[in-house]
């Protein structure tokens, strides 16, 4: 486990550096620089003071070479400045991997037992009423674009009804936990809306077959108890699929909660990416894309841990 363990890591290093390269690089060819932005801003900088400016943001040299000093900068602890909120990187991810974490955190505990519990619940009878129902939700859950639900839900509760505040900006690290648990709620609920469909369609499907085996029929023949036979033999070896569902599916739900953050006003790891992009701030854009990729190679690492975990006769090596 040791061995396999540290060899991932190592993989997952040589991945991060071949990334933070091809990143680097689509983002250095992108129109425009940080420079052009800030003439925009200040159409009265002289070419001088242009040129100056040029050469601090090291936009005047190669791509190669802006990338090697990059590189070596950031070995040594200095990820940039960002040009659009003239602070160093570090300090604007920060808060922004907080906040993303807590919805995404929040999601995942509360999506995860509900999608075995009604996965479980429809492979049980497949083709019932209870199975009809469950896949309608899980279908609508697929279905239904996350901005509209995202405006249905703070018109209703937020506009009509006043119970729950319709922005997540006062979600701060040094806000009470009481104001920050009731600015999550509409956020979480969105986000667990869309990540349950999908968990359920393959917890229903995995249930399913495993329900179907030979050691589920050995267990009712030896007398246990429909809920016993369900939820200590079959859901735990259905569970093993799921694991690499997870894993590719916090991508998606990253993804999904640059909708969420943009449509209640929080500033998130996916509304600080967008907005890097947009605004041309390479140094925010690219450190914040290679954090992206290092998670998700780190739930990738943890997806493999878990087989084992789950499974005893899947070794690693």
């Amino acid at each position: 486990m040791l061995r396999y363990t540290t060899s991932r890591l190592l993989q997952a290093v040589l991945v991060t550096f071949v990334m933070s390269l091809l990143l680097f690089m689509l983002i250095g060819l992108m129109p425009g620089d940080p420079v052009e932005n800030m003439l925009e801003g200040n159409p009265s900088l002289t070419p001088e003071t242009m040129a100056q400016m040029r050469a601090l943001y090291g936009v005047d040299q190669s791509l190669f070479a802006r990338y090697g000093h990059w590189l070596y900068a950031a070995l040594h602890g200095d990820l940039g400045y960002s040009s659009v909120y003239f602070k160093p990187v570090l300090e604007i991810l920060g808060p922004a991997v907080i906040q993303t974490a807590k919805l995404l955190i929040a999601t995942e505990l509360i999506s995860i037992p509900i999608a075995m519990v009604l996965g479980a619940l429809a492979a049980r009878k497949p083709g019932g009423w209870v199975d009809n129902l469950i896949s309608l939700l899980a279908f609508a859950s697929i279905s239904l674009p996350g901005f509209w639900t995202s405006l249905i839900l703070i018109i209703v509760f937020s506009v009509k009804l006043g119970w729950l505040p319709a922005s997540g900006t006062p979600l701060l690290a040094d806000a009470p936990i009481g104001d920050q648990i009731v600015h999550m709620i509409l956020p979480i609920v969105v986000l667990t809306f869309f990540h349950v469909g999908p968990l359920v369609r393959y917890v229903r499907a995995s249930m399913i077959e495993t329900l179907n085996s030979d050691f589920v029929r050995t267990a009712r023949a030896k007398g246990l108890s429909e809920t016993t036979v369900v939820m200590r033999h079959a859901l735990r070896n259905a569970l093993i699929p799921m694991v690499t569902v997870l894993a590719l599916g916090f991508g998606s739900l990253f993804s999904g909660a640059l909708v969420v953050e943009t449509i209640f006003g929080m500033l998130g790891m996916g509304k600080v990416i967008y907005d890097s992009i947009s605004n041309i701030d390479f140094n925010l854009a690219l450190v914040g894309l290679l954090l992206a990729t290092i998670v998700t190679l780190f739930s990738s690492l943890l997806a493999d841990l878990a087989y084992a975990w789950l499974d005893p006769r899947i070794t690693l090596k």
